[in-house]
């Protein structure tokens, strides 16, 4: 955090550039625009100014600028600031995946990662990347922020969720193809993954007993058998030691049903087997604000849940909310775990609490 002016402590919010040919510049610029984001969160985009400076005469505003910076113990509470990481010129291809947009968004992503371990940023929002030109950047591999920011912060265990108000949707398996899902999916992985949410919903989210529904694989959760074995035999029975361990945890549910039926607002998280399971029915719900947020992790992260949208790259048409959203999140997050924090040094003080109240 950074003291202000006034001796107010302030978030740091790291925020990586994404990549420069699609709109992750556009959405970040519209969200530092209104400067009373600074009464809550300092800024810090990891970027190249001239690739700011492109975006924002595309986008034809004229009373706004970065404070550029080299270093994050530069920054100024002042403004929202960038972090230039070179001078150089670079070629912008606006809609295009090009191997040089891939080396910069990676270029980005780990100096923000470099300084989220230092300290010298509090949280990170990661823009939107392409993966393929990501991957092409790199010999390490890469499927996603998820699995890379694992990996690069020592988390043995993650968990992708998606958050919207009070809608929090949580993947089994993540970016795998779907042909590798069944085979992946598995009691133990079920229970690790309901041990994450329901951590997550306790300390990121401030939720003391959560509720959390699992879905089933096949269609109509398997129809007792008829349509599938998985719901029966892995994930039923991972439910019940959920349950026996003290979680309040329910389903198998059919995921359409339950969509359909809203269900979803009888519980504090969602936990869906795959993929498009859980994305498909969140984004027709929650595209415009929705988060995607890394539990598991020791540090916040967190993404709008939006791609690159290289169609509408330089044309003023993205909407910043998500990304807005993504920011104030991962500044709530941190905000919970700091409260988290503080209640499980003085177990007492909360146990005295509960037996006034």
């Amino acid at each position: 955090m950074i003291k202000t002016p006034d001796n107010e402590n302030r978030i740091v919010v790291g925020i990586s550039q994404g990549d420069i040919n699609g709109i992750s510049y556009e959405v970040i610029i519209k969200s530092c625009l209104d400067l009373r984001i600074l009464e809550l969160f300092i800024p810090v985009v990891y970027g190249l100014s001239k690739v700011a400076s492109f975006h924002r005469k595309l986008l034809n505003i004229t009373d706004f600028s970065f404070n550029v910076i080299h270093r994050a113990d530069q920054i100024t509470p002042k403004r929202p600031n960038l972090v230039n990481l070179h001078d150089k010129d670079v070629k912008i291809d606006l809609g295009e995946s090009t191997l040089l947009a891939g080396e910069l968004s990676l270029l980005s992503l780990n100096a923000a990662i470099d300084d989220l371990k230092k300290g010298a940023i509090d949280v990170l929002v990661t823009a939107p990347v392409n993966k393929n030109n990501v991957q092409s950047a790199t010999e390490e591999p890469f499927t996603g922020h998820t699995e890379y920011l694992a990996s690069k912060l020592g988390a043995t265990e993650q968990l992708m969720l998606l958050v919207s108000g009070n809608l929090r949707v949580g993947l089994v398996t993540g970016h795998i193809p779907l042909e590798e899902v069944t085979k992946n999916i598995t009691s133990e992985l079920i229970l690790k993954k309901l041990g994450l949410m329901e951590t997550s919903l306790k300390q990121d989210f401030a939720i003391r007993k959560p509720r959390i529904a699992v879905l089933g694989l096949n269609p109509h959760a398997g129809d007792d058998g008829l349509l599938g074995s998985q719901e029966k035999e892995i994930i039923q029975p991972a439910i019940e030691k959920a349950s026996n361990s003290g979680m309040q945890v329910y389903g198998p549910y059919p995921a359409d049903g339950f969509f359909a039926n809203k269900s979803y607002n009888q519980f504090d998280g969602v936990l869906a087997m795959y993929h498009d399971q859980g994305l498909i029915p969140f984004k027709t719900l929650a595209f415009e604000n929705g988060v995607n947020f890394t539990a598991g992790l020791p540090y916040v992260r967190t993404s709008p849940d939006h791609g690159t949208a290289y169609d509408i790259a330089g044309k003023d048409k993205a909407s910043p909310d998500s990304m807005r959203a993504a920011i104030y999140l991962a500044c709530d997050i941190f905000n919970n775990r700091q409260m988290w924090k503080e209640i499980n040094a003085n177990p007492l003080a909360i146990g005295k609490m509960e037996k006034e109240s």
